[in-house]
C-alpha cells in the first residue's frame, strides 16, 4: 500500500500539487485520471522520487520514501516496477534481453536463473516464441506486453504504468489493461496507472483518483461514476455530446425499473 499525505509540490511560484492525501491499494488496479496539466504526471513523478516534493510524505508500506537517503531510495526503487508511454525497450536487444535487462542489473542469480526467469515472464503476459525478436519486428501491443515483462521481471511490490494504452487501438487496449489487472492480483501488487482512456476507468477502475488543477478533487471505482454529483468528474468523463446522451439514457432507464 502507498499512502499520500499532504503532498504539495511547487515549481518556483507555480503550485502544481496541492494539499494530496490519498491511497493506492494493494491487489488492485489504482488509476489517476485528469485533464491535461491537472498534475497527475507530476504526482507520479514524486510518488517513484523523480520529483521531490516541497512537503509531505509518500509512505510505501509505512516507510517514508520522502525521508530516505540516497542509497535507501536505490534500494526501495528495486520493489518498483515501471512501464512507460512508449514501452521504452531497447532496439539493439532482442525480446529476451529487455525482459532481462533488469535482473542482469540488480539480481544475485545466475546466469541460467535468469533466462528461466525471464521466459517465465514472457510466458505470462503470452509472449513465448518471441523472445529471439527485435522491438522493431512485433507490434506496438506486444511491445507493450515486453515491457509489462520487463516490469515484473524482479517480482515488484509496486507496478507504475504512465498512460500504458498510448498509441494502441481499442482492442489491444483492452487485452493490455486485463493483463495489468490480472498481474495486479495475482501478485498483490500495488499498480498504479496513469491514464485518459476511459475504457479503462470503466473496466479496470478498482480505486480512481480524479485531480483536478492539482487537487484530489474525487475518490471512488468505476461503478459510482455514473451516479456521481461531483460536476468536475462528470464534465471530464462524459465530455462528448454522445458520452453525456448515453449517461442520460441509463440514469433513467434505472429511475423506470
Amino acid at each position: 500500500m502507498i499512502e499520500v499525505k499532504n503532498l504539495y509540490k511547487d515549481f518556483e511560484d507555480i503550485k502544481v500539487l496541492k494539499d494530496i492525501s490519498t491511497t493506492f491499494e494493494n491487489g488492485k488496479t489504482n488509476l489517476i485520471i485528469g485533464r491535461s496539466g491537472s498534475g497527475k504526471t507530476v504526482l507520479m513523478k514524486n510518488l517513484v522520487g523523480l520529483l521531490t516534493p516541497t512537503s509531505g510524505q509518500v509512505l510505501y508500506d509505512g516507510r517514508d520514501f520522502v525521508a530516505m537517503s540516497k542509497h535507501e531510495k536505490v534500494l526501495m526503487r528495486r520493489e518498483m516496477g515501471m512501464i512507460f508511454q512508449s514501452a521504452a525497450l531497447f532496439d539493439s536487444m532482442t525480446v529476451l534481453e529487455n525482459v532481462m535487462f533488469p535482473l542482469d542489473m540488480f539480481a544475485p542469480m545466475t546466469l541460467r536463473s535468469r533466462i528461466k526467469r525471464a521466459k517465465e515472464c514472457l510466458d505470462r503476459v503470452n509472449l513465448l516464441g518471441a523472445e529471439d525478436k527485435y522491438p522493431g519486428e512485433i507490434s506496438g501491443g506486444m511491445q507493450k506486453r515486453v515491457a509489462i515483462a520487463r516490469a515484473i521481471a524482479m517480482n515488484p511490490k509496486y507496478l507504475f504504468c504512465d498512460e500504458p494504452n498510448s498509441g494502441l487501438d481499442p482492442k489491444t487496449s483492452l487485452v493490455i489493461d486485463e493483463l495489468l489487472h490480472s498481474i495486479t492480483q495475482e501478485y498483490n501488487i500495488t499498480t498504479i496507472i496513469n491514464t485518459h482512456d476511459m475504457n479503462s476507468v470503466m473496466g479496470i477502475g478498482e480505486n480512481i483518483i480524479f485531480i483536478h488543477e492539482g487537487r484530489k478533487e474525487w475518490q471512488g471505482v468505476s461503478s459510482q461514476i455514473m451516479h456521481s454529483t461531483n460536476q468536475l468528474l462528470t464534465d471530464f468523463i462524459f465530455a462528448s455530446d454522445l458520452l453525456k446522451n448515453m449517461r442520460s439514457i441509463v440514469l433513467e432507464h434505472e429511475k423506470h425499473e
